[in-house]
């Protein structure tokens, strides 16, 4: 069985950043799996710069479409999810239920835990600000949040980024 390392924090506080370094340290081929939809040039900005920052010879999955567990391989070394974040909010502006969106993550995890040595999964912690105005971003708040305690329950290590800064809480 794989290892699973979980990393979460606010927006901008370094998540990918520290996922990158932990997954340049290991030795092995390296699976990037990318969430992000260039919806926008703001958005494709992000990408490419987050894009520029990972060495040439990883391979990248782009998941942008359809359940996650099918962009995960039946084999493979290391893998870096980057991230939960955006994989739920496309699911549910899909009009995928929440419950099924769980269940999703879950069966990747599963297949995660089966054919990598080790997952480096990247999540935004969603629990300290307002609850939002609309009735979807309550959906995806509440979604995200279940997401996240199961995605650390299945872990081995969760850490918690702040400023930039890494605290292991698990």
């Amino acid at each position: 069985m794989g290892e699973i390392i979980f990393i979460t924090g606010g927006v901008r506080s370094g998540k990918s950043d520290f996922a990158l370094k932990l997954a340049l340290e290991q030795s092995g081929d390296t699976l990037f799996v990318a969430t992000a939809l260039p919806i926008d040039e703001e958005m494709m900005k992000r990408i490419k710069k987050h894009q520029a920052k990972r060495p040439f010879h990883w391979e990248t999955v782009e998941a942008t479409h359809g359940s996650l567990e099918k962009f995960i391989p039946e084999q493979g070394e290391i893998l870096c999810l980057d991230c939960l974040t955006l994989y739920v909010s496309r699911r549910l502006t899909e009009k995928i239920s929440p419950e099924k969106i769980l269940k999703e993550v879950k069966k990747a995890i599963e297949k995660i835990k089966v054919n990598f040595k080790l997952a480096i999964m990247v999540s935004n912690e969603v629990g300290w600000g307002l609850v939002p105005e609309t009735s979807l971003g309550r959906e995806f708040q509440d979604t995200l949040g279940r997401i996240n305690q199961l995605v650390a329950s299945l872990s081995d290590q969760v850490f918690l980024i702040i400023c930039g800064i890494h605290l292991r809480l698990k």
